[in-house]
């Protein structure tokens, strides 16, 4: 009863900040993509109102504003990441097009036939498909990590797998399904041994803990501003600065070239290189103001919030002799589960019917299905915005599915 009334203590000062929120309904569902709260409105807002230019290209005032702010955002994620410098923030519609823009120009032209990619057992299909995509065109093999007993990716048997064939490796930081936690620095530990570079998805990690690359010590790090309590469409890519200036563009247009004639075409230097076309410009002030709020909040606060919230969750539903349980007790976050006898979506539709806002459904992680031997799960994932009272509901909203089901 403590832990419930320390978690609802701390988490009222900030359920009020999120205007889609209304008074009884529990959002469960943030790992799919977080509430944005009104400081992130206004600075949507304001930069289509009082403010919207172009950028990089005006020599009129509210143009050159503009770019300062869109580049300001730029630097704003970089402190954010721990990165040592703003041009090594590369702004993407999302961790999708980062790892796709990794595959292409990293992985499509420094693998070759007989060349490894090392991959985990619960990756989301974005950090699957486009290394499948590469390998089939390089002649590239792809191998799966398994997972710990409690589902965590199984860093022992990472350093027994890897061998210098392995150029790259790719590894969620946080789970989207289990909210298992990965040590980084040890998985990129055991990359650099053999020489392979390791790419790190952050987009469920970077809402709910710090995140430092350089100490990391990872090459490639991506993730979505939507999670983040920011907008869709506007994502990053941190790399190494070297590994940016090695690598050729992945799209052509505008933006990204130093000069342009129908003889031959020089590109710009990183991480313009990597942005063809218009930016999405206010999508970059929206992930500043949400790197501010969470900053304001404190992202160990936010990561004992959100883990107190897990703790009851696990709690409450390990009573439940019908329902099983997904991942570590100390998953950041997130609770996957499904009841014997009920389907998912079943679970899902009857929860909203109590205003209980969870994911049905295989998680974009079929592989991860497969070795959970289940087609899909229910999940819960919390915010800043979500309360004990949040988790009580679930847990009455399940208990009526039980009764329901028999």
């Amino acid at each position: 009863m403590n832990v419930m009334t320390e978690t609802r203590t701390a988490a009222l000062d900030h359920v009020a900040d999120f205007p889609a929120i209304p008074a009884g309904w529990a959002y469960l569902d943030t790992a799919a993509t977080a509430q944005k709260p009104q400081m992130v409105i206004d600075a949507i807002t304001r930069g289509y109102d009082d403010s919207y230019a172009t950028v990089h290209r005006g020599v009129y005032q509210r143009s050159a504003d503009m770019t300062l702010a869109y580049e300001a955002a730029r630097r704003k994620v970089a402190s954010f990441l721990g990165a040592g410098s703003a041009d090594e923030i590369v702004f993407v519609r999302g961790a999708t097009e980062g790892i796709n823009l990794v595959a292409h120009s990293w992985a499509g032209t420094q693998l070759k036939a007989g060349d490894r990619i090392l991959l985990s057992q619960l990756e989301h299909h974005s950090n699957i498909v486009p290394w499948q995509m590469v390998a089939e065109r390089v002649g590239a093999q792809i191998d799966v990590l398994p997972l710990t007993p409690d589902h965590r990716i199984d860093l022992d048997a990472m350093a027994a797998m890897i061998t210098p064939q392995h150029k790259l490796v790719a590894l969620a930081h946080v789970s989207n399904v289990l909210g298992s936690v990965l040590d980084g620095k040890r998985a990129a530990e055991i990359a650099h041994s053999v020489r392979a570079k390791i790419l790190l998805d952050g987009c469920q990690s970077v809402p709910r803990m710090t995140v430092d690359v350089a100490a990391l010590d990872c090459d490639f790090y991506v993730f979505s501003a939507h999670k983040l309590y920011g907008p869709t469409g506007i994502g990053v890519l941190w790399a190494r600065p070297e590994l940016l200036e090695a690598m050729p563009p992945y799209q052509g247009g505008g933006s990204m070239i130093d000069s342009v004639s129908f003889e031959r075409t020089t590109y710009a230097p990183p991480p313009g290189r990597f942005e063809a076309g218009t930016p999405h410009i206010v999508g970059a002030l929206g992930l500043h103001a949400a790197i501010d709020y969470v900053e304001s909040i404190g992202l160990d606060r936010i990561h004992a919030h959100e883990t107190a919230l897990v703790t009851m969750t696990r709690e409450a539903l390990s009573q439940i002799n019908s329902l099983t349980l997904f991942g570590p007790e100390d998953s950041a976050g997130i609770v996957s589960f499904s009841i014997q006898g009920v389907h998912p979506h079943d679970i899902g539709t009857i929860l909203d019917e109590a205003k209980v806002a969870v994911r049905a459904g295989h998680h974009c992680a079929q592989p991860l299905m497969a070795s959970l031997g289940v087609d899909a799960t229910a999940r819960a994932s919390f915010g800043v915005y979500n309360t004990a009272a949040d988790v009580e509901a679930l847990v009455r909203g399940i208990e009526r599915v039980t009764r329901i089901f028999g």
